[in-house]
């Protein structure tokens, strides 16, 4: 491990570990980078990219940080505990962009956002491949933006930390969803707890996915004491998840009668296989094996911005998150973890604080993508040029290699 890459993980180590304020100031540079964060606009999205304390760490370390009014609000941060760690609001996202070298938002960008970057600028987002237009990318590369995904982004052990956190936090937030929806809260409910109590048969929870969504689900259905099986197509996955969690959990190969029988006892079902994961792009649930569910039954669909697990989800949204079919309460809400959305931006400022100290101290992103190897992975725009295959395949574009374009940068 190098030097940079030794110091990047004490950084990581020292964000998790609360409260932020206790946090080391790095020397300042000379060179100020001015980071923009605009209030997030998709309807649902309510995390916030850095929180106040990560601001506050960030102005001691050089940068100046540009922030529109309310960006914060509904992870319940105030613009007063914004200022008062330093940074300077703004009352518009114009201003937010006129003013910002990195520009920080969590949802990818819209036609209008993407409008309103500036040439040679950075942007940090999410990408979201199956929504993305190829009319953003391209006044994207005309106006030569440098661009990273937050589902590209790797550590130097090739993890990638902000996938696997919001992993963890929407598979422990389902099961919290079901235990909301099982009981009378809603007009269909069972009227149970979840988990049981002494002398009450334990409620049946089925999981379809043995990756990290589906290891935390399942980790918060055993907390309270449910019974938990769990599906996966992939042997190897279902032995880690064995091994995680011992012989608590029963595991199986997605077999059909093995799901249908699993789905007859369910009073919980969570999906963890998106449709577009899924080797022959079908879904896993068919419809007709959902109508075996017992009446008042939980599904909660968390990959349904991944095309779906069940045949019968539908998108819903964070106000009108639920609706019954077959006597099945659905709840289908992309962006599950924007409803624990404090939480959410914690996690969050925990990975891009240290990155963005990172990069002030390699004198700039261009300075930072010519140090750090690791990092290029994630940059899919590098200065207008699409360097990420799989976006220029999706859209029949050139594409060049990035490792070659920074060993060009330095002939």
């Amino acid at each position: 491990m190098t030097e940079k890459s030794s110091s990047f993980s004490k950084v990581s180590e020292l964000f998790y570990a609360y409260p932020q304020e206790s946090l080391a100031v790095l020397e300042k540079k000379q060179d100020t980078i001015r980071i923009g964060i605009p209030r997030e606009i998709t309807a649902q999205e309510r995390r916030v990219i850095l929180t106040p304390e990560s601001v506050g760490v960030l102005v001691s370390n050089g940068y100046e940080v540009y922030i529109e009014v309310s960006a914060g609000k509904y992870a319940r941060f105030s613009d007063r505990e914004y200022t008062e760690r330093g940074a300077r609001l703004c009352f518009s996202q114009e201003e937010v962009y006129q003013k910002a070298d990195i520009v920080l938002k969590l949802a990818p960008v819209t036609y209008e956002e993407a409008s309103l970057l500036k040439p040679r600028q950075t942007l940090l987002s999410a990408i979201h491949l199956g929504t993305l237009q190829p009319d953003i990318l391209k006044i994207m590369m005309e106006k030569n933006i440098t661009a990273i995904g937050y589902e590209l982004l790797q550590d130097e052990e090739g993890e990638y930390p902000i996938v696997r956190m919001m992993s963890e936090i929407a598979g422990y937030t389902s099961i919290m969803i079901a235990s909301e929806y099982l009981s009378n809260r809603h007009e269909h409910g069972l009227g149970i707890l979840l988990g049981g109590v002494t002398g009450v048969p334990r409620t049946n929870v089925v999981i379809f996915g043995a990756g990290t969504v589906g290891e935390f689900a399942a980790r918060a259905a055993l907390g309270v004491g449910a019974n938990v099986k769990i599906f996966d197509e992939s042997i190897h996955r279902l032995r880690r998840i064995e091994s995680l969690l011992g012989n608590h959990i029963f595991t199986a190969t997605t077999q059909v009668h093995y799901i249908i029988d699993a789905l007859k006892r369910a009073d919980v079902a969570i999906g963890a296989i998106g449709r577009f994961q899924r080797k022959n792009r079908g879904f896993l649930i068919m419809e007709d094996w959902v109508s075996q569910m017992p009446q008042g039954s939980v599904i909660i669909d968390v990959s349904i911005d991944q095309g779906g697990c069940f045949e019968t989800s539908r998108v819903t949204t964070h106000d009108n998150p639920v609706f019954v079919k077959h006597g099945v309460i659905h709840f289908c809400v992309p962006n599950i973890p924007s409803r624990v959305a404090r939480t959410a931006s914690y996690a969050l400022s925990n990975v891009i604080t240290p990155l963005m100290i990172r990069i002030t101290d390699a004198g700039g992103i261009k300075n930072f993508i010519w140090q750090e190897e690791w990092i290029r992975n994630s940059v899919y725009l590098y200065q207008g040029i699409l360097t990420n295959e799989i976006i220029a395949r999706k859209f029949s574009m050139s594409y060049k290699d990035i490792d070659l374009l920074v060993a060009s940068s330095h002939l």
